[in-house]
């Protein structure tokens, strides 16, 4: 089943906390995962800080296109938080 994210809220750096339906919740550190041509434009953290949650998709996406599958949100924020 693929979590359905409830809230993300920018914190500081590349930090999201997330929230999801079931109730769990954490933070995700995205700074090693901007790597790629999609990714680029995210090391710019006035750019990173201005995502989205896109309710479609259950996850969070970047006015320059980029976005991450729910599934990684939730496995990096809630099932391995010593990853954030």
């Amino acid at each position: 089943m693929t979590p359905r994210l409830a809230g993300a809220t920018y914190l500081r750096d590349y930090r999201i906390h997330l929230t999801f339906d079931d109730g769990r919740e954490g933070v995700i550190d995205l700074e090693g995962e901007l790597w790629g041509e999609v990714f680029e434009p995210l090391k710019d953290t006035d750019v990173f800080r201005r995502f989205r949650m896109d309710p479609e998709l259950d996850t969070i996406e970047w006015p320059t296109g980029a976005d991450l599958a729910p599934e990684f949100l939730y496995e990096r924020a809630v099932l391995d938080p010593s990853a954030s």
